[in-house]
């Protein structure tokens, strides 16, 4: 079983930048295909970004393709993901999950473990 814990989160102006670390413990992150969800109070959590365990796919949301980065450190066991020119509309509690294979799918119910999240809040 593996742990995540989601840090980097925090207040921002519009236009701004912010980078959000997701660390594993338990388990090499690398051996998982990583992904980030964010859920706003009152609607469904949604897919933001992910990366293949083998690093070979990612994939990201339409709202975020240009603004959003994702990167892994296998040394550090890490993910993180870089998130520019933020927009109010990003404002949400942030997720890392990670599952089995290969695949990069948006529905929430197909991956594993899940961390406890980390708000960003980005004012206009």
């Amino acid at each position: 079983q593996v742990q995540l814990v989601e840090s980097g989160g925090g207040l921002v102006q519009a236009g701004g930048s912010l980078r959000l670390s997701c660390a594993a413990s338990g388990r090499s992150i690398s051996s998982y295909t990583t992904g980030w969800f964010r859920q706003d109070p009152g609607k469904e959590r949604e897919f933001v970004s992910g990366i293949s365990w083998d690093g070979d796919r990612t994939r990201y949301a339409d709202s975020v393709k240009g603004r959003f980065t994702f990167s892994r450190d296998n040394a550090k066991n890490t993910v993180y993901m870089q998130m520019n020119s933020l927009k109010p509309e990003d404002t949400a509690v942030y997720y890392c999950a990670v599952r089995e294979g290969t695949a990069l799918p948006v529905e929430r119910f197909a991956w594993k473990y899940w961390g406890q999240g980390t708000q960003v809040t980005v004012s206009s």
